[in-house]
């Protein structure tokens, strides 16, 4: 199932900011590690990780269930950006890209739930 589920735009693009939130992650102060770096990643993590589980499942209904998760997820995530950059973690741009980034993927998922109901 993996390899259908990669091929989806929003499975392409949460990956994509997962990816970005690790790389930032990285020069986040070492106190840290176990608190806004550990949550940030999970949250990230978690979007990409439903949609392919939500997927597995192989009905409609599973599916969307799993969406509406990772939706979930991507909204604690986009709030660990504005706080990283409040704390002066990353700057406005990395913010903005981030963000953006993380937009794209909202309207991807919620996309793909309307298309699920038809």
């Amino acid at each position: 199932m993996f390899d259908d589920t990669n091929k989806l735009v929003v499975w392409q693009k949460s990956h994509e900011l997962t990816l970005k939130i690790y790389e930032i992650t990285k020069n986040f102060p070492k106190e840290e590690l176990f608190g806004l770096t550990s949550q940030i990643r999970r949250a990230a993590t978690s979007v990409p990780s439903n949609i392919v589980e939500g997927k597995a499942r192989g009905s409609s209904k599973d599916f969307k269930r799993f969406l509406l998760i990772a939706r979930g997820s991507l909204e604690e995530l986009k709030y660990q950006i504005l706080l990283s950059k409040d704390l002066n973690y990353i700057d406005e741009d990395k913010n903005n890209e981030l963000q953006n980034i993380a937009k794209e993927v909202g309207r991807l998922l919620n996309g793909l739930m309307v298309s699920l109901d038809k």
